[in-house]
């Protein structure tokens, strides 16, 4: 048997972090995916899918992650029940996430305004002056 799952989407909010009553962070999300075809009216639809993280990838997701980053989540489908207060049972169907990678950098000409000064430089192209000379001393010769 087989439990597989590999989305590609965009969040629709921030992740929310928790954490358990024994320390355990637990981020979730919503992840926004595209289908594959349009409908009669030749609008693009969507799916809207929640995805649980745990752990350290729990908070690296919510350090990282912000709303409408382009982000792939592979993982498992997880259905789970409980009883309402009034009475009633609700199922859940999510996506436990064992693996998210981060499609797009934080780099879209917007610097994050939390971000240190120094990964600023990070951003500019090293190559930029390219065909002009270049001044190294000898002393910065490793030979």
């Amino acid at each position: 048997m087989l439990n597989r799952v590999i989305l590609i989407g965009r969040l629709t909010k921030d992740p929310e972090l928790r954490y358990t009553p024994t320390g355990i962070a637990t981020t979730t999300f919503t992840l926004a995916v595209d289908r594959p075809f349009t409908s009669q009216g030749g609008e693009r639809e969507a799916d809207f899918l929640s995805i649980v993280t745990w752990r350290q990838l729990a908070e690296t997701c919510a350090n990282y992650l912000k709303k409408g980053r382009l982000t792939a989540v592979e993982g498992r489908v997880q259905v789970r029940n409980y009883e309402n207060s009034e009475g009633k049972r609700i199922y859940v169907t999510e996506i436990v996430a064992d693996n998210v990678r981060f499609l797009e950098s934080n780099r879209d000409n917007q610097r994050d305004p939390n971000e240190p000064d120094h990964r600023r430089n990070y951003d500019k192209d090293p190559f930029a002056d390219d065909g002009k000379p270049i001044d190294i001393d000898d002393d910065d010769l490793p030979f």
